[in-house]
């Protein structure tokens, strides 16, 4: 195998950004070969995407895997390996139909057994969303190798908004059916359907990923190639891009102060489209079970010291506008976001956070402290380190003294998913395209589950939200269901387990020359089997 001494080539001369074919120069055969490097800060921790949906993994992982479905920008679902379903009218019935054509890259066959294994015993069991995306699914039949049946024990209309390569990876039952999934072998060497197949992961450097020959859309994918590299320093992340070595970042890979500028230069190009399912909410989360945060007037008084739109305009260089709650206002089109809420962004925020500080019984000692605490910043990048810095800032107008943290993402994510030994971090969620997949996870008592990523880890929970919730789940009339999520957004906001700074604008910087690279709301998170290179 060529790998080692292909990439060694690569990274040493840059000159290989993109492999080019040598075809004739016709229109359609310069849709045809090349390498697409795409930059992802930070490294992933893990490819088992099944397991962790941290951002990096997702972006490498969509490639490999495919889902039951897709989505187009109108957030519908659209045939993937499914190429048809139906739903009962009681909608506890749903069934799929699966392409006959499809192949694990191993070359073993697609088939009903890999969608229940991979629904029942993996995603509902192990992935951080799934036992909440799928909890209503009490069977999957199986009658013939390309039929799936669902079978629910209540409707679920939100669960096919979940069910992409991204978010439903669809496993051999072949390959991850033995052993322990969390510590599977394979998890590091995934086996997917997808357009891509893996082939290296070099620690610190890159991951390669080669065209999938056998792939079921048939010419698909254009390019040959894509390497995702890891650069930790943000100004050599920036100049490759400039520079040509690498031809695409997105998830604020660049950071925003470099993004405006880039996006000056004639042979890149900026765009936010292909983020329309994420609806990305920045926050602080409290761990609310230990002093000082387990008392509310603690975490409103931060809540209040913390200055939203200078955090918009200095760190993230306008790309957001100030977050009300846990919801994203992207949710006002179907009624179920409201701003009617406790507001904390209010001129008088410091006045009113000492106000709450003295109450709870924390006065400022002689040096004019109140309390000491650690605040771990997200290792997401710079941003995430300016976001820190100003935390520290604000915190200390109001008495409050914060050592910032600064870990590799596996510690991170330890300490705040697994041992819950933090006081203050910072992160940010995904409302994706429904709050029973994207919200939910963050506040419900059920999500409360030591050692899964991205979910409660506040461990604040309220038995009225709980209801809220369920019943939010269940409710198919949009105004009623509306309601609901109206008075969890009062309730939630009112018991402050997080900041919720702003509403993330994230946008991919590429150079002109890649063709289609949001082709879906899915954006980085996508499959990529339509980008090509134009020479």
């Amino acid at each position: 195998m060529q790998t080692k001494p292909f990439m060694a080539r690569w990274l040493s001369g840059c000159a290989m950004a993109a492999l080019a074919l040598g075809l004739a120069a016709s229109a359609h055969a310069q849709k045809r070969g090349g390498t697409l490097v795409m930059l992802v800060q930070p490294e992933p921790p893990t490819l088992a995407s099944y397991a962790s949906t941290a951002a990096p993994i997702g972006q490498v992982t969509a490639k490999i895997f495919d889902g039951l479905a897709e989505y187009d920008f109108n957030l519908k679902p659209v045939p993937s390996l499914a190429e048809s379903w139906t739903i009962a009218p009681d909608g506890k019935t749903i069934t799929f139909k699966l392409r006959r054509d499809v192949k694990f890259h191993d070359g073993k066959p697609f088939t009903s057994a890999d969608v229940r294994f991979s629904v029942l015993e993996v995603l509902a069991k192990v992935h951080p969303r799934g036992p909440g995306t799928f909890r209503e699914v009490k069977a999957i039949d199986t009658p013939d190798p390309h039929t799936a049946i669902f079978r629910l024990e209540n409707p679920a209309p939100y669960l096919m908004m979940a069910l992409s390569g991204y978010e439903s990876p669809m496993l051999p039952q072949h390959v991850y059916g033995a052993g322990d999934i969390k510590a599977h072998p394979n998890a590091n060497r995934p086996v997917g359907t997808g357009p891509f197949k893996f082939v290296d992961w070099q620690k610190g450097q890159f991951v390669r990923l080669d065209r999938n020959p056998d792939y079921w859309k048939k010419d698909r994918p254009y390019l040959d190639r894509i390497v995702a590299r890891f650069v930790s320093d943000s100004a050599t992340r920036t100049a490759s891009i400039e520079r040509g070595e690498a031809q695409s970042a997105g998830m604020a890979a660049i950071y925003y102060s470099d993004v405006r500028r880039l996006e000056k230069l004639p042979a890149i190009e900026v765009t936010t489209r292909g983020y329309e399912m994420s609806s990305p909410v920045v926050e602080l989360i409290f761990n609310t079970k230990v002093k000082p945060f387990d008392d509310v007037r603690v975490r409103q008084a931060v809540s209040h010291a913390i200055d939203r739109q200078w955090i918009i305009d200095n760190v993230w260089f306008g790309f957001g506008k100030p977050a009300t709650g846990p919801i994203n206002s992207n949710y006002a089109a179907s009624g179920i976001y409201t701003n009617a809420v406790k507001r904390y962004q209010v001129p008088n925020g410091v006045e009113i956070a000492n106000r709450l500080l003295d109450e709870a019984g924390y006065k400022r000692g002689a040096n004019g402290v109140r309390f000491e605490i650690v605040h771990d910043i997200t290792p997401y990048g710079e941003e995430w380190r300016r976001l820190g810095e100003y935390v520290q800032q604000a915190l200390d107008k109001v008495g409050i003294k914060a050592t910032l943290r600064y870990e590799d993402v596996p510690a991170w994510l330890r300490r705040v998913y697994t041992a819950y030994d933090f006081q203050l971090s910072s992160n940010w969620l995904q409302n994706l395209a429904d709050p029973v997949i994207g919200v939910h996870r963050a506040f419900h008592s059920k999500s409360i589950r030591a050692g899964t990523v991205f979910v409660n880890a506040s461990r604040w929970s309220d038995p009225k939200a709980d209801e809220l919730m369920d019943r939010a789940s269940l409710e198919n009339d949009p105004a009623k269901r509306a309601a609901l999520y109206h008075e969890l957004q009062k309730i939630v906001v009112e018991a402050a387990p997080n900041v919720w700074t702003h509403e993330l604008l994230f946008s991919t910087v590429h150079a002109r020359r890649v063709k289609n690279i949001a082709t879906s709301p899915l954006g980085v998170f996508s499959s990529y089997d339509q980008v090509w290179l134009d020479n």
